[in-house]
């Protein structure tokens, strides 16, 4: 690959890494938010909400970890934190019964509705200049790369 492109596409990726790192679209979503909510529970919330469109799946402790890249036992810290701010609920699961899985609760529902729309609306300021081709296409291709992130931390 070509050098130029590498060195490209790391210097966008530490600038995202870096807006990322400062939190700087969940404060926001935590502002507005009616009830407490701290960046660990938005964050929890996210990956339930995520694992909730995969039906193949049950969303569990383990998942929110994979999905978080932190350990397990942090995982579950977080999570029971999430629960008993009333933001998710454990459910058992359907294929088996002994196992526990989370669920986002009305209140855990709205947060995430609430972190959608300030994302969003933050991403359509952001890409507000650009034609509509060029927004499909940087979404096609931004997908298509974060897919590709997963498939290279697997090798």
């Amino acid at each position: 690959m070509e050098e130029g492109v590498l060195n490209a596409v790391e210097l966008a990726m530490i600038r995202i890494r870096r807006r990322q790192s400062r939190r700087s679209l969940a404060r926001p979503v935590i502002r507005g938010m009616t009830e407490p909510l701290d960046l660990n529970t938005l964050s929890v919330i996210d990956a339930v909400d995520e694992g909730s469109g995969e039906s193949d799946r049950d969303v569990t402790v383990g998942f929110v970890a994979d999905r978080l890249a932190i350990d397990p036992s942090r995982a579950s810290r977080i999570v029971a934190d999430a629960v008993r701010s009333g933001f998710v609920r454990r459910v058992a699961s359907q294929e088996d019964g002994r196992r526990s899985c989370l669920a986002l609760t009305k209140s855990g529902r709205e947060a995430v509705s609430a972190a959608h729309r300030t994302r969003q609306a933050f991403y359509s300021r952001a890409l507000k200049d650009w034609d509509p081709d060029e927004q499909q296409h940087f979404a096609r291709l931004l997908t298509k790369f974060v897919d590709s992130l997963d498939d290279a931390g697997r090798d």
